[in-house]
């Protein structure tokens, strides 16, 4: 009778494996692509969209805010966030009101002087559109803007409808942000790898009441993808930032973004950003780069014009965070805080917490490190079980073996 159990486990086991297998060769289709719901929620009202270069529809890859107005669709504005509506402003550069050149759509700012659409900006709207494909990192700052946009949402009682795409690092890992550490580079209580949807997190906003407006709720509906859950690898097919132009350069993210806080370059001005570390100092490693002001990518890079020596990192795969290339070029540095934490109040504005640069400095071992994040990563999993909107079969036999 045991062995009979043990096969049965087995057969459903290998059964998900083999489903999850046939999902991840078929095609995913975004919840831009589900016209025959957008109709529905759309037709007639008044749209504003949050939209950026990776808002694209169908095989031909069509800029939503296109497909609408050909459709004629009533779009009355764009709100563009960091990078603009076609993705080609550095990073941290003011996005400026415009017109969209193709469609002579109004282009309204939310990353500049306002993260947030304001009551006249929304006095014409019936419904805002949320189609931006993230990156799965805390810090990746179109998760910040869809919060305000849902902020604002709540307070002028508008609609909004969120497009949803698979998140390409799809973990729960890191460090949490910690109460006091509230910034556009971490808006939510969450770990530094949320492991949730666009969707799936304004659901989670939502239910855990962590908007300041009053209402603290949105009137939310999620347009759901077809043929991805969680687990499932994507390929994004647009870069969705100018310096993460590859998949390698998006897995690498997440572990290489604390570098920013440092003078270490993380290949900025080059065609192979966070691919590549370096420093201008032949102790950091025999790879050398030189970051050059380059348009489409970044046009003053850190150490612009100095030749770098460090690390190719290309060759290498993390199932999400790492925090080796840190520590390794923390060591290579001989531990000066001056040189390595040149900016520590945004390195604990990236990590959530003062937490994680203490115990660089204090020499904690990543495995130690690692152990610290546990019990609140615990906490945190009971609360994203709450509101996933797909199976998620992979993360529980992980579970189940640990």
């Amino acid at each position: 009778m045991k062995m009979n159990k043990r096969i049965d486990i087995l057969v459903l086991f290998f059964a998900l494996l083999l489903c999850q297998s046939l999902s991840a060769a078929g095609k995913v289709r975004v919840g831009a692509e589900r016209m025959d719901q957008l109709e529905s929620l759309l037709r007639g009202k008044r749209i504003a969209l949050v939209v950026n270069q990776t808002s694209v529809v169908g095989m031909n890859q069509v800029h939503l805010l296109d497909t609408l107005v050909a459709d004629r669709y009533r779009v009355m504005k764009v709100f563009a966030p960091e990078h603009g509506l076609r993705g080609k402003e550095d990073a941290g550069a003011t996005i400026n009101n415009t017109k969209d050149e193709k469609t002579g759509v109004p282009i309204l700012s939310i990353y500049g002087k306002t993260k947030k659409p304001s009551a006249e900006d929304l006095r014409d709207v019936d419904v805002v559109v949320f189609d931006i494909q993230d990156v799965g990192a805390r810090f990746y700052t179109y998760i910040s803007t869809l919060h305000y946009v849902m902020e604002a949402c709540a307070e002028q009682g508008k609609e909004m409808v969120v497009l949803d795409r698979p998140n390409p690092n799809d973990y729960v890992d890191g460090p949490m942000r910690k109460e006091g550490f509230q910034s556009f580079v971490g808006v939510d209580p969450l770990p530094l790898l949320h492991g949730v949807t666009v969707g799936e997190l304004a659901r989670m906003i939502n239910g855990e009441h962590w908007l300041a407006s009053k209402p603290d709720t949105c009137r939310l509906t999620v347009v759901k993808m077809e043929g991805w859950k969680h687990g499932d690898r994507y390929s994004l097919p647009v870069k969705p930032s100018p310096n993460l132009p590859n998949d390698i350069a998006i897995r690498l993210y997440p572990s290489l973004c604390f570098f920013e806080a440092t003078n270490v370059s993380v290949g900025r001005g080059t065609t192979i950003p966070f691919q590549i570390i370096g420093y201008p100092d032949p102790n950091f490693g025999s790879f050398t780069f030189t970051p050059k002001s380059l348009p489409g990518f970044d046009t003053n890079p850190l150490q612009k014009d100095k030749l770098c020596y460090g690390e190719d990192l290309r060759g290498e795969h993390p199932d999400g965070l790492t925090l080796r290339y840190f520590l390794r070029f923390y060591e290579k540095s001989g531990k000066e805080k001056a040189f390595f934490f040149s900016r520590p109040t945004w390195f604990d504005s990236l990590a959530g917490s003062k937490q994680l640069r203490t115990q660089i400095v204090r020499g904690l071992t990543e495995q130690e490190i690692r152990a610290s994040w546990q019990a609140d990563l615990n906490k945190y999993k009971q609360i994203r079980k709450k509101y996933l909107l797909y199976p998620d079969y992979q993360n529980q036999f992980k579970n189940k073996k640990k």
